[in-house]
């Protein structure tokens, strides 16, 4: 075995370079602050981009436009601009988009439900490090 060979096989499953960028990357974006809220809101329905910046609220239109870029260059959302006066675009999700989506409401509502326990690991963590 070459000693790269070598060096491959003993990497972290984490730390295997340019074949897991793509996997951490999408992965990034879905799991983003922003990318969260937008697969999520985008369950319910197509959003224009003002009414979704409003849905989901303290977004700046800058990020918002980013993560929606980012998101649709993953396949993840459908951008869809009518040719009107004034511009009609609307977002919405993808086949993959929603399986994704689906994942990550399934991971913030764990969130919502055992928030209490995260708040008494929270406490107990802090008392143990204050030294009380």
């Amino acid at each position: 075995m070459a000693v790269s060979d070598m060096a491959s096989a003993t990497a972290s499953k984490y730390d295997i370079g340019e074949q897991m960028c793509p996997y951490r990357l999408v992965l990034e974006h879905v799991t983003s602050r922003w990318g969260v809220l937008v697969l999520i809101e985008l369950m319910e329905r197509p959003y224009r981009f003002s009414e979704l910046r409003r849905a989901i609220g303290r977004v700046s239109e800058k990020m918002l436009t980013q993560t929606l870029q980012t998101l649709e260059r993953d396949g993840l959302i459908h951008r869809d601009a009518q040719p009107v006066i004034p511009p009609r675009v609307d977002y919405s999700l993808t086949d993959l988009g929603r399986e994704a989506a689906e994942q990550v409401r399934g991971l913030a509502l764990w969130t919502k439900d055992r928030m209490g326990d995260v708040q008494k690991a929270r406490v107990a963590y802090d008392a143990r490090r204050s030294g009380a």
